[in-house]
């Protein structure tokens, strides 16, 4: 099986040649060396590669050119909200304002990205229902470690020492057992019920005088909105416990659902997913936290403050002993915040209402045309991303959903999120967003139905694929277990990964 394809090129190393790229710098005088202990000089000259500056760019630029990216082509990832992110919050962010403000300038110098801090924490406050927000956490998972410990402080300022315990559906986010984790507490899983929804029954006798919060994904990762939910969080504060959404899913209830008015007592928001940013491979990302009146105190500091006399200041230390502390550096992703409020006041109330109505209707959509030729386990509406099965291919072909997505490289669309949630055998997430158009929609659609016919009458190209991209299928086990993250001349019999 090959393993090179015809865009990728030498490596840059492989393009170097000695005494090229360093004509622009001065030369050094004679007795530069003499002038370093003799400790401190290298035995060799560095092992760097040496080219002209438009050998760089080009290498680099061509090497840019193999990347799929939301600006050019569609990602149905579940559970990511991979949606196109409009330049004008990009132009925002780059606002020499706003992105040359040093993070330690004064409060005087820094009133406009003040008040635009103060006003998005307002904003979100309202999107859900919340009595206030922090903007510091710098992703969803950091937004989770923060909300779960407040709730812990909560605890702790009550005395109440002997809740250990956090309960958490298994159509949950991965992140939400390893939050409680690290957090100190045990996680207790609750199962699904047959409809996909919590199991109520399983929920209320795990419920106890040891738990001390439940979390739930809502939409689920199953893509469906949890019609319990106002009997869970009941049964929940009868409890004495609180109650956590996970809002990586918000972008399906935008303008419908209000996690704060429904009961929940804190909540993360993924900025970076609901309201616009290019985001994936480890950042950029924002993860605000909202709480309801009982948490409020226990806020991550420093928060922008208000004064009377209209002008916007950080708190000072010390100024809210309650507080949880800092999560992280200086106030957070300052950039990725400023292009969420560019989101929010560009759409208004009525235009997040109409993302979510939007992105339901393209996943309703997608699901009931690729009824029959997948699985689909839950016969209910979705919400804006769904499940599909190939679990059934799979018996009758051998063809696995990794096949699948992998086949999709080769008609041009990059893969869903597969084997996730892990409740679904041979399981595909998709979410199409709202900001796709119907004829995108439907060649993805298209393409998922031809590679269905594909694994009936020629299983052999499926389970090869790819076929067309840049590389063939790679060893991903080896290459996760055994990554090799530098460069090394070849020698021998080794080639670049194995087949």
């Amino acid at each position: 099986m090959s393993v090179v394809g015809e865009k990728l090129q030498p490596t840059i190393f492989e393009l170097s040649r000695p005494g090229r790229g360093g004509g622009k710098i001065p030369h050094p005088p004679a007795d530069a060396l003499d002038r370093i202990p003799a400790a401190a000089r290298r035995a060799a000259p560095p092992a760097l590669p040496e080219l002209s500056e438009p050998e760089v760019v080009r290498h680099y630029v061509n090497l840019s050119t193999l990347n799929y990216s939301v600006d050019t082509g569609f990602y149905p990832l579940g559970s990511c909200t991979m949606k196109y992110n409009p330049k004008l919050n990009e132009w925002a962010a780059r606002l020499p304002g706003f992105a040359g403000l040093h993070p330690l300038a004064p409060d005087a110098a820094a009133q406009g990205t003040l008040q635009l801090l103060f006003e998005l924490e307002a904003i979100l406050a309202e999107v859900s229902g919340m009595a206030a927000v922090t903007l510091q956490p710098a992703a969803g998972a950091q937004g989770e470690l923060t909300g779960i410990l407040m709730v812990r402080a909560y605890h702790r300022s009550r005395g109440d020492l002997e809740r250990t315990e956090v309960l958490v559906p298994d159509s949950s986010h991965g992140t939400n057992p390893a939050t409680a984790s690290m957090a100190g507490f045990r996680t207790v899983t609750i199962p699904s019920a047959p409809d996909g929804g919590v199991d109520v029954d399983a929920f209320r006798a795990a419920l106890g005088p040891r738990t001390a919060a439940i979390m739930i994904t809502n939409p689920s990762t199953l893509g469906l909105f949890e019609a319990r939910v106002g009997e869970l969080l009941e049964a929940t504060h009868a409890a004495g416990a609180l109650a956590y959404m996970d809002g990586a899913n918000l972008n399906a209830v935008l303008g419908r659902f209000r996690p704060g008015q429904a009961g929940f007592d804190v909540m993360h928001f993924n900025t970076h997913k609901t309201f616009s940013t290019p985001h994936g491979g480890g950042g950029p990302g924002a993860g605000p936290v909202g709480v309801r009146d009982v948490l409020v105190p226990f806020l991550p500091g420093p928060r922008v403050v208000r004064e009377p006399d209209g002008t916007f200041r950080l708190e000072r230390e010390g100024e809210r002993p309650s507080s949880i502390g800092r999560m992280r550096s200086f106030f957070g992703s300052t950039g990725v915040l400023v292009r969420a409020y560019a989101y929010l006041r560009a759409h208004g109330g009525t235009g997040l209402r109409e993302v979510s109505d939007d992105a339901v209707l393209a996943a309703n959509y997608i699901k009931a045309r690729l009824a029959g030729a997948y699985e689909v386990p839950f016969e209910r509406a979705c919400k804006h991303e769904f499940v599909a099965s190939a679990a059934d291919i799979k018996r009758r072909t051998g063809v696995r959903t990794l096949d699948i997505a992998k086949r999709l490289i080769d008609k041009g669309y990059h893969p869903p999120t597969i084997y996730f949630p892990l409740t679904v055998e041979e399981g595909m997430l998709i979410e199409p967003t709202e900001t796709e158009s119907l004829e995108t929609i439907d060649g993805f659609v298209a393409a998922l139905l031809e590679i269905a016919r594909e694994a009936d009458t020629d299983p052999e190209l499926v389970t090869s694929a790819p076929h067309e991209a840049p590389v063939r299928r790679l060893d991903e086990t080896t290459a996760a277990r055994q990554p090799n993250l530098r460069w090394r001349g070849m020698t021998g019999i080794e080639r670049p990964c194995s087949s």
